[in-house]
């Protein structure tokens, strides 16, 4: 069974919420992170 986001498959909606909601909450975390890092990086090559 192969991958296609495309397709309108259930298989998201199979999945629980707290699954879901923990997936976009590490994706979240993860984005904040990086940005922090290249803003800190930036502030020490500007400065």
């Amino acid at each position: 069974m192969a991958f296609d986001p495309l397709s309108g498959s259930q298989d998201a909606q199979a999945r629980p919420l707290w699954q879901r909601l923990g997936w976009m909450v590490l994706i979240w975390i993860v984005s904040v992170t990086v940005l922090g890092a290249v803003a800190y990086a930036l502030r020490l090559w500007l400065a």
